[in-house]
């Protein structure tokens, strides 16, 4: 459960994200883009048993779609009251993918995604669930992403080169609903 999530927590997303917004957006809008984008759906029951098993004292898991990683993080630091720091380097986006955002001026934290998870665990444990989840194909794009504090409460923030931004939703949906 997402009120399980502490300061101390990191936070690990298991693969490139924005793969499926991406996806879905260029075939709409009927474009060939440069490098292979194709929608990471993929059934996430393995990844999650191989999560658990290395890690039990996972704190949460989400499934980031509709939204993406920000929706996902946003709503758990605003319903815990608690800080979230990203680092904006770490971000494991695929150059295609990045590529189609800048396009379309779309965030890839904000681009939904079908077959990753997010999972919030306690920095100790983080090692442990990395190696887990870089064994199935599934994880080997995981990347540990930032991490919970408490300070800032109800606030998630990006670090990105040349500082610090806050990352919020958009008022109205970035993407038509694709799903």
């Amino acid at each position: 459960s997402s009120r399980r999530v502490r300061p101390g927590d990191a936070v690990v997303v298991s693969g490139p994200i924005g793969d499926h917004g991406i996806a879905i957006l260029s075939r709409r809008a009927g474009l060939e883009l440069e490098g292979a984008i194709e929608s990471d759906t993929a059934p996430l029951h393995e990844l999650v048993a191989a999560a658990l098993a290395a890690c039990p004292e996972i704190h949460a898991m989400r499934d980031p779609t509709r939204g993406g990683v920000a929706a996902t993080v946003v709503e758990i630091a605003g319903r815990n009251q608690l800080g979230i720091e990203l680092d904006e380097a770490a971000l494991p986006v695929r150059e295609s993918v990045r590529g189609a955002c800048e396009i379309f001026g779309l965030d890839p934290l904000l681009v939904a995604n079908e077959g990753k998870l997010i999972v919030f665990v306690p920095e100790a444990g983080s090692a442990a669930l990395m190696a887990a989840l870089h064994d199935p194909p599934l994880g080997r794009g995981a990347a540990r992403i930032g991490a919970v504090t408490a300070a800032h409460p109800g606030v998630v923030t990006v670090r990105t080169l040349g500082g610090e931004r806050v990352l919020d939703l958009p008022f109205a949906e970035q993407l038509p609903r694709i799903c």
